[in-house]
Formats: structure tokens, sequence, C-alpha cells
């Protein structure tokens, strides 16, 4: 199991998106500036209450959640 111990989810914030240590700020938020190719320390320079280890639990976080996802391939 995977620790996530810095993603929070609320429903009382951000409408219960899951979110870096219950402040609103998105795990979203982070990702897509991460898959913008803006760097761990361009998110960290514009959400300067983040901390590294936060980044990377984001990512774990996505890692875990797609592993559950299962998808087809419509047959051609």
């Amino acid at each position: 199991m995977v620790k996530l111990d810095r993603i929070t989810i609320n429903p009382e914030v951000c409408l219960g998106q899951p979110t870096i240590r219950g402040m609103r700020i998105t795990v979203s938020v982070v990702l897509k500036m991460l898959a913008a190719e803006h760097s761990v320390a361009d998110v960290l320079a514009a959400y300067p209450e983040l901390e590294p280890e936060d980044i990377q639990q984001a990512m774990k976080y996505a890692a875990w959640v797609v592993s559950d996802q299962i998808h087809t391939i419509p047959a051609a």
C-alpha cells in the first residue's frame, strides 16, 4: 500500500476533490502543471506553501488511481 498521508479528501474542501494537506490546492492542479512541462521547482514557486513531498505524493496518488482503471480498446 502506498503511503499517502498528505493527500486529503474532504467534502467541505474543493467539492471533495483530493487536495494537498487539506489546503485548497488540488492534486489535479499540481498534476496539470507537471503535465504542462513545469518543473517541480516551478510548482513550488507558484505554491510556496507546498513541499517537495507533497508533489511526490500527488504523483503517487495519480499512479495509484489509474492503476485500478480497466480500459478496453474497441475492435477495429
